[in-house]
């Protein structure tokens, strides 16, 4: 493999797992923080990408889309929460439901087209404060701007969960009973990190669709099962390292899982596949965390 095919496979791992690092912090939220299995990831991936789509198309600058795909994500995860906590419905079922819903809501977005197309419009990666980078840099706008932006989210939630509110809500989901003593309630808290979350996750699907110029309405099959494997692979791979926040590991574990997809392919496994070690690296990291976490109690009791 020469050097310049390897530097080209390198920045498309580091450009794709920045992108899908921003979902899988947002999960982080719902499934480490909440303990929340939230399915409706599937759907509100492909919401910010269809968002932006309908945006981009109808002229409106595509970094005011990004907000309003975060918006539009965090509506529908305020749905998945308002179904379980306020309509008692549970948890995995609160999430198909809004899942199987953003398939019409998406389709309805993309004028009953399965995808959208939006080439040779302004996007975060030809206009606005991408044209001031040197010429010498230029070429590689796209990683620059993905790992910017998600250097920003990450920021922004380290911030946020080192806040009271953030406080809150870390405590809604290890302890529920202590937020009532302090007369908060838990579920407004749970509904508040299903936001969150989704947010994040529809961020992300508008950055993918303005790399790819397009929006596809099924790009959200297997995204709970990505950004689960990547917060359990980075949480179980640099979980040692002190100095890295749990945020910061999601976003490790998801370029790690890019890369393992992207070495398995350069070998030849066939695209059909894919789903397949999908699934088998899900698995895999849902093992390693379960061994990690028994070695830690027993390292914990010797101490």
């Amino acid at each position: 493999m020469s050097l310049t095919l390897f530097s080209g496979l390198v920045e498309v791992v580091l450009r794709e797992g920045f992108i899908y690092g921003i979902m899988a912090m947002g999960v982080y939220i719902t499934y480490k923080i909440l303990d929340f299995p939230d399915l409706s990831v599937d759907g509100t991936f492909p919401l910010g990408a269809c968002i932006a789509a309908l945006l981009i198309t109808a002229g409106a600058d595509p970094w005011l889309a990004c907000l309003v795909a975060f918006a539009a994500g965090a509506c529908a995860g305020c749905v998945t929460g308002v179904l379980h906590v306020k309509l008692g419905i549970t948890d995995l079922l609160s999430g198909i439901l809004v899942m199987t819903a953003m398939w019409s809501v998406n389709l309805i977005l993309t004028g009953g087209s399965a995808i959208k197309q939006f080439f040779n419009r302004d996007t975060i990666f030809n206009s606005g404060p991408v044209l001031l980078l040197p010429e010498g840099l230029y070429p590689h706008r796209q990683l620059i701007m993905v790992t910017l932006i998600a250097l920003a989210v990450k920021y922004a939630l380290d911030w946020y969960l080192s806040t009271k509110n953030g406080l809150l809500l870390r405590a809604s989901g290890d302890n529920s009973q202590y937020v009532v003593n302090l007369a908060r309630d838990p579920g407004s808290m749970k509904i508040l990190g299903l936001a969150v979350g989704n947010g994040c996750t529809a961020l992300a699907g508008c950055i993918l669709a303005q790399l790819n110029q397009n929006a596809d309405i099924n790009s959200g099959k297997g995204m709970v099962v990505m950004a689960l494997a990547s917060v359990i692979i980075g949480i179980s791979v640099f979980r040692r390292l002190n100095f890295f926040r749990f945020v910061t590991m999601a976003i490790l574990g998801s370029i790690l899982y890019k890369a393992c997809l992207m070495a398995a392919l350069q070998l030849g496994l066939p695209n059909s596949y894919l789903k397949l070690l999908m699934a088998v690296l899900l698995t895999a990291a849902i093992v390693s965390e379960k061994v990690n976490r028994k070695g830690g109690k027993h390292v914990a009791k010797q101490w």
